[in-house]
């Protein structure tokens, strides 16, 4: 009562990202209480400047703000500073990897979606990762995902290690 259709079968949540939230929180304060103490140290201390380290501390705080990504059946979406990008996992026609600073996962559905997301967030939730895999297959069964099997191949690889190494982990074996 009150779901929306697509949340029936439940949903997935990156579980570590309230801490990553707090985490650009803190950066962005001590950056903001830093220089304001470097101001009032040296006497500098002006309205205008007050606001243009506010204003720092804000910037630096939008570029940490992490990405909060969600899944359910056969939907996966990025949620960024009030902005949310949705794609149908069942009806996935590409997946790539790109290479750069940083790795992300660009996911391109046949409705003209795409959502683009770190991959380290499946690795750290495995329920996402199953809810990517589930429509990823029903997309390959379909025909429609003809671009990035081999991305998803490397991702499902990393995913067992990542399993095997917490199996170890946990019955003492590592």
């Amino acid at each position: 009562m009150g779901r929306r259709p697509e949340d029936a079968g439940g949903t997935a949540n990156d579980q570590d990202w309230a801490r990553e939230l707090w985490s650009a929180v803190r950066c962005a304060g001590v950056l903001l209480a830093l220089l304001l103490l470097v101001d009032w140290g040296s006497g500098r201390s002006a309205p205008w400047r007050t606001a243009l380290w506010c204003a720092l501390a804000v910037l630096l705080f939008a570029v940490l703000c992490p990405a909060r990504v969600s899944a359910g059946r056969d939907w996966l979406a990025s949620r960024r500073l009030g902005r949310e990008h949705r794609v149908r996992t069942d009806l996935l026609v590409s997946v790539r990897c790109l290479d750069g600073v940083s790795h992300r996962l660009l996911l391109r559905d046949a409705l003209g979606n795409r959502v683009e997301i770190d991959p380290e967030v499946l690795v750290r939730n495995p329920q996402l990762w199953f809810r990517l895999d589930e429509g990823a297959r029903q997309a390959r069964a379909d025909g429609l995902l003809l671009c990035g099997q081999t991305a998803l191949g490397r991702l499902a690889s990393r995913m067992d290690r990542e399993t095997a190494r917490a199996v170890f982990r946990a019955s003492g074996l590592d």
